[in-house]
């Protein structure tokens, strides 16, 4: 069984300016276990197949991953962001289900000093 550390994406609306709403993301970093490694192509209407990983990651829950589990959005793992397709609940553990590369939006993280 392989092992996993790594940052998972929580997604949350909020009010940025009066009247405007956007998608904000955090990242919180894990450990765990890949319980399942798999892949497959699937043909898309594009000229190129897409590639559909459908691993599953055991990461050891905190109190806030039991609280938004509903809200998390990716995982990063091989280096690539990965979306979340489903969550199941087993504590002390929450099992994420990967799919699809995901594209939505990731944290900015300001720079280091600053100017």
């Amino acid at each position: 069984m392989a092992k996993f550390f790594g940052p998972i994406g929580y997604s949350e609306t909020k009010e940025t300016s009066p009247g405007v709403w956007t998608e904000v993301v955090t990242e919180y970093n894990y450990y765990g276990d890949v319980v399942k490694n798999m892949s497959r192509v699937r043909t898309g209407d594009g000229l190129n197949d897409n590639l559909v990983i459908e691993n599953q990651i055991s990461i050891v829950a905190d109190e806030f991953a039991y609280t938004n589990f509903q809200s998390i959005r990716y995982a990063k793992w091989m280096g690539v962001l990965w979306k979340i397709t489903s969550v199941n609940v087993q504590r002390p553990r929450l099992l994420l289900t990967i799919g699809d590369v995901y594209n939505g939006p990731v944290p900015i993280i300001p720079p280091i000093g600053g100017d």
